[in-house]
């Protein structure tokens, strides 16, 4: 299901109502069952993946418990492997066949293994994450494992974050499901202002520099320099707000029921460096990485030359972890070379830096956009090929250079001006308040019309329900 429809509306209202009628029973009850049908609504089949990956990780995390020695490990490592098992055949298996098929092709050789004509599930990396986190919690003894089954369902299934995060930790959520919210205006204050601007930033804003971005790189070959070029500054906005908004309208909807999930984002284009970005942008991916594979892989601990590898590999599994294909994979090589370059930079070259004066902090923080938006090209890149193509133009351009009529000028103007709203309420207002209800009031009913009145309406997915 859509967050940006009627159908969605309509389900969070009905479904948000009927759980603050319901006692404590009733109310887990209601949300699996709403989460399986807001989940269902994509393809329903696919629920039964879902369901045998509940299935799996919640013995497991029984049986981690009760295990012992060299045990422990060895069901933690089946968990694992049941879970990455589902999501390489799913995402991954064509795209290692195709490779294959170009490798055996080199030799004159056909690759005997067919391809398959399924459909990604949706959120498929998201909900597989977040199943990993609790075993690996489990296991380390940090989270006692959950002997309710459709609480443990729900912790996988919950409907906010179910497609697209943000990835939660079974330390944060899961006691929240055995806990009895009473109904706080001040929740829902908050939940529905947040839920409105997450509507304004993908409706309003990346929703229609999506119109942009798609005619700039549908074909880049027929365009010229400075048409790549506003069309990678759009994106860069684009990808931001629709992910974020996504992120928004989860919060919102789990903080109107009075529940808590993790922030995803804090502004990450102000950031002054790669390793700042990164704090800022997808936490709770970023954090899963680190934590889950970066620190057991031995972190910044056992050299340099084991830090410099550990960070690229890192990146080059997120790149992955977002999609097969090679540009996806491309991208996450970038940032993990930046990041190589600024631990290099730091540690042999210390004295070059910038002064941490108004004047120092601008220029980091423009380099550090200019960087993450180059990055960006690779991102939304149909092919490699297109993205160099992308990249030549750029770097080449001739500021003379008309922008195509196609790109309509009132669209961009108006876009422009989106972008430095979105800028200033994240610089200046990164909470709006709701302390006062004639705040509130004046504050979402605005955004109610202007997301009516101004919002692109053409059901375009999120951009990261794909992955």
């Amino acid at each position: 299901m859509l967050f940006n429809s009627i159908h969605f509306l309509l389900f969070f209202i009905v479904v948000t109502y009927i759980y603050f009628k319901l006692g404590l029973t009733g109310r887990w009850q209601l949300l699996l069952l709403a989460s399986c049908y807001f989940y269902m609504i994509f393809k329903p089949e696919y629920i039964l993946i879902l369901f045998l990956t509940i299935v799996i990780d919640y013995f497991a995390g029984i049986w981690i418990e009760k295990a012992v020695g060299s045990q422990r490990k060895l069901l933690l490592i089946l968990s694992l492997i049941s879970n990455i098992g589902i999501l390489a055949y799913f995402k991954y298996f064509n795209f290692l066949n195709h490779n294959l098929s170009s490798i055996l092709a080199q030799f004159d050789t056909q690759n005997p293994i067919p391809f398959t004509d399924f459909i990604l599930p949706i959120g498929l990396s998201f909900h597989t994450f977040q199943a990993m986190s609790y075993t690996i919690e489990v296991y380390r003894g940090n989270q006692k494992p959950e002997r309710h089954f459709g609480i443990y369902a729900l912790y996988v299934m919950f409907y906010p974050q179910l497609v697209a995060g943000p990835i939660e930790r079974p330390q944060n959520v899961l006691h929240q499901f055995h806990t009895y919210h009473r109904f706080s205006w001040e929740n829902a204050k908050s939940g529905l202002m947040l839920m409105a601007w997450g509507f304004f930033k993908k409706v309003v804003i990346a929703d229609r520099l999506a119109m942009m971005v798609d005619f700039a790189y549908k074909n880049p070959h027929n365009q010229n320099g400075i048409t790549l070029l506003v069309g990678t500054f759009f994106y860069t906005f684009q990808i931001y707000c629709d992910f974020s908004g996504y992120s928004d309208i989860a919060l919102g909807a789990a903080k109107v029921m009075g529940y808590d999930l993790m922030e995803n984002f804090k502004s990450p284009y102000f950031a002054k460096s790669i390793s700042e970005f990164w704090r800022r942008w997808h936490i709770s991916l970023s954090t899963w990485f680190r934590d889950y594979l970066y620190i057991p892989l031995g972190g910044n601990r056992k050299g340099l030359f084991r830090q410099y590898f550990n960070q690229f590999f890192i990146f080059l599994v997120s790149g992955l972890w977002h999609g097969a294909k090679w540009t996806f994979v491309a991208w996450g090589a970038i940032h993990g070379l930046y990041l190589i370059l600024a631990l290099v930079r730091d540690k042999f070259l210390p004295n070059i830096s910038l002064p941490k004066d108004t004047w120092g902090k601008s220029i980091n923080l423009t380099f550090t956009f200019v960087l993450v938006m180059l990055a960006w090209v690779f991102f939304r890149a149909n092919s490699l090929q297109d993205a160099f193509v992308i990249l030549e133009k750029i770097f080449s351009l001739n500021i003379n250079e008309p922008l195509l009529s196609s790109l309509n000028r009132v669209e961009m103007i108006f876009s422009l001006f989106l972008i430095a709203i979105l800028l200033l309420k994240e610089r200046y207002f990164f909470y709006i308040s709701t302390a006062s209800d004639s705040q509130f009031y004046g504050i979402f009913i605005g955004l109610i019309f202007l997301n009516y009145f101004l919002g692109v309406f053409n059901t375009n997915q999120f951009i990261y329900f794909q992955f």
